[in-house]
C-alpha cells in the first residue's frame, strides 16, 4: 500500500495506531523521546528509532502525532542546532500530520512543506485511546483531492471513518468544531448527573432514560462520567483516561483561538474552556475529561 512510514509520536494514541499499522502489514520506524513510549510502541511490533531524523530517513510517508503545533514546526522546519526533516525528505514527501494543533499553525506546516516539494495532509483523530487501540478511530482530514486518496487506505488500517473535510487545514477546523460540543456536551452531562443526584433518582434510571431519550450523546452513552451503566468508560478506572483533562482544556483554547479569529459570538465554548482550566487547577489534568463531575460534585456541596 505504500512505502515506510515514519511514525513519530508514540504516546497513549500514537503508540497503539502504529501497532495497528504494523498488524495491517505496514512497514514503520518509530521515535519518541519517551523511552517508557518506546518501549511500548516496541512490544507492539513497531522498530524504534533513536532520532526522529533516523525514523523519517527515506520514509515515503512521515507521520506526527504530537501534542502542540509548533512541535510540529520545529520538527518539519528544524530548529538552532538541528537539521529539519522538510530539508532532509525525498521530492514528493507525503507529510501527514495527525496531531491536533491550531488552524492557522496547520495550514502553515502545509506551506513550509509543499514550498519545499512535498505534500502535506491534516489528519487529526476523534475517539480517544479506545479507539486508537481498537481502529475505530474518525479521521477528519484536511488535503488536495489526490493526496486524499491515496493517504485514505492508511488511515482506514487506523480508524473506521475517514472523513475529507477540504483543504489544507479543514481538518483541524472540524477536529477543534467537534471537541468544542464535546467539551460542553460533557459538561452539561456531568451537572444533570449530579441534579439528579440532588433531586433522588439514581445514576442508572438517569442513564436509562437519557440514553433512550433527547439527552442521547456520545459523552452519556460511550464516556459516561459515573461509574456503573457503561462499564468501559473511565469512571470505572477512577477516571484513568481515556482522554485527558489537559488535553481537553489545550482543544478547547484552540477553539478559543478560532472564536477569536472569526469573531463567532460563542459563550458556551468560552465557558467550558474556563470550567476544564479550573478543572486542572485541581488535579484534573491528568484524569480523564469526564472527571470533571467530582469539581461540579465538590461546587455542589456533594
Amino acid at each position: 500500500m505504500t512505502g515506510r512510514i515514519a511514525f513519530l509520536g508514540l504516546g497513549h494514541m500514537g503508540g497503539p495506531m502504529a501497532g495497528n499499522l504494523v498488524t495491517a502489514g505496514q512497514e514503520v520506524v518509530g521515535f519518541d523521546p519517551f523511552p517508557a513510549a518506546a518501549d511500548a510502541a516496541r512490544a507492539r511490533g513497531v522498530e524504534v528509532a533513536g532520532s526522529a531524523q533516523e525514523a523519517a530517513d527515506g520514509a515515503s510517508i512521515v507521520l506526527t502525532m504530537l501534542q502542540a503545533g509548533q512541535q510540529v514546526l520545529d520538527l518539519y522546519r528544524g530548529t538552532e542546532g538541528q537539521k529539519g526533516l522538510l530539508a532532509g525528505a525525498g521530492p514528493g514527501t507525503l507529510f501527514l500530520d495527525c496531531s491536533t494543533i491550531n488552524v492557522d499553525e496547520a495550514r502553515e506546516a502545509a506551506a513550509a512543506a509543499t514550498d519545499a516539494g512535498h505534500r502535506f495532509v491534516d489528519a487529526p483523530v476523534s475517539g480517544g485511546v479506545v479507539g486508537a487501540e481498537g481502529a475505530t478511530l474518525t479521521f477528519m482530514v484536511g488535503a488536495d483531492d489526490g493526496d486524499f486518496d491515496q493517504v485514505r487506505p492508511l488511515l482506514e488500517l487506523m480508524g473506521k471513518r475517514v472523513v475529507h473535510c477540504g483543504g489544507h487545514g479543514s481538518g483541524q477546523a472540524a477536529k477543534v468544531c467537534n471537541n468544542m460540543i464535546l467539551g460542553a456536551s460533557m459538561i452539561a452531562v456531568c451537572e444533570a448527573f449530579v441534579l439528579g443526584e440532588k433531586l433522588g433518582i439514581t445514576d442508572e434510571v438517569l442513564f436509562d432514560v437519557a440514553a433512550h431519550a433527547s439527552g442521547q450523546c456520545w459523552a452519556l452513552t460511550t464516556n459516561c462520567p459515573v461509574p456503573g451503566p457503561v462499564p468501559t468508560s473511565p469512571a470505572n478506572r477512577n477516571y484513568e483516561p481515556g482522554f485527558t483533562g489537559a488535553l481537553m482544556a489545550k482543544d478547547l483554547h484552540l477553539a478559543l483561538q478560532a472564536i477569536a479569529s472569526t469573531g463567532v459570538a460563542a459563550q458556551i465554548g468560552p465557558l467550558a474552556a474556563k470550567m476544564y482550566d479550573e478543572f486542572l487547577e485541581h488535579g484534573g489534568a491528568q484524569r480523564d475529561f469526564s472527571g470533571i463531575i467530582t469539581d461540579i460534585r465538590d461546587r455542589s456541596g456533594r
